[in-house]
């Protein structure tokens, strides 16, 4: 899944692709680098980010997503706002994906009414701004676990059609919070459902290598990566798609 953010700022790539052809061309970019989809977003979630209206966000998002839809390669809306969500579904958008982890009854109805898929991911508030606030467990990979669960149930019994889960590192969870969540990531992926893993570039990379600018820590990111594969990921988001599909290619040759 490479990552394609229309934001000023987002903390990697914030204000590079806000132009819509300089969108496309990323978008091509990380086709022909080897991404299977296109995960595109229109508003900072990372710590302590600032909101954007609904209809800003869709000012950035719709015509982006226009375009890249005419590359022939499945994309998925990264949002938590059903205003935007509606919009970019009813344009084609082919999967959901919800950092709000579907709190929002009208997500739910909204990714049944359109039959499409559904990331959940976990966060402890559905808060950018105070998420950190909230990053306390008494064991945070069964507090993640049965957040997921109950909310895959609910989807799938409320008519949406399939759902991925994503643990959230880094929102709302510590540098050993997202540890113990990659050492036990087969934990959740026994859930039964597809599992995303997005570490790409986190602050935890940096804590773990030293390296302070998130472009340089690509190689902290395709280590990261490797390991929640090989509990069980099955999608990786990622934005330095051309290293993550070298190595995974290696590693699977490797691993069978």
């Amino acid at each position: 899944m490479g990552i394609l953010n229309v934001t000023p700022d987002s903390f990697s790539d914030g204000g590079r692709y806000l132009d819509v052809e300089a969108a496309r061309a990323r978008a091509r970019a990380l086709k022909d680098e080897g991404a299977d989809l296109i995960d595109l977003g229109g508003e900072s979630t990372r710590p302590g980010a600032a909101p954007v209206s609904a209809s800003e966000e869709k000012r950035r998002v719709l015509p982006v997503l226009e375009a890249v839809l005419e590359l022939d390669l499945p994309v998925s809306i990264d949002t938590r706002k059903p205003e935007v969500a509606r919009e970019a579904l009813r344009l084609g958008a082919h999967l959901l994906n919800d950092v709000g982890g579907l709190r929002d009854g009208r997500m739910v109805r909204l990714a049944a009414e359109y039959g499409v898929p559904v990331v959940i991911m976990h966060s402890p508030v559905n808060d950018p701004q105070t998420m950190m606030q909230h990053a306390r467990y008494t064991d945070v990979v069964r507090e993640v676990a049965g957040f997921l669960r109950h909310q895959a149930e609910s989807a799938l019994a409320a008519g949406v059609p399939a759902v991925v889960l994503d643990p959230g590192f880094g929102f709302g969870k510590r540098l050993e919070h997202n540890l113990e969540l990659l050492r036990r990531l087969d934990e959740l992926a026994a859930l039964g459902h597809p599992l995303l893993a997005g570490l790409s570039r986190k602050r935890t990379i940096g804590e773990l290598t030293g390296v302070t600018a998130p472009e340089r820590r690509v190689c902290g990111s395709v280590a990261a990566h490797l390991a929640a594969a090989r509990r069980g990921a099955r999608i990786l988001r990622v934005h330095d798609v051309a290293a993550h599909a070298e190595a995974l290619a290696v590693w699977n040759a490797v691993e069978g």
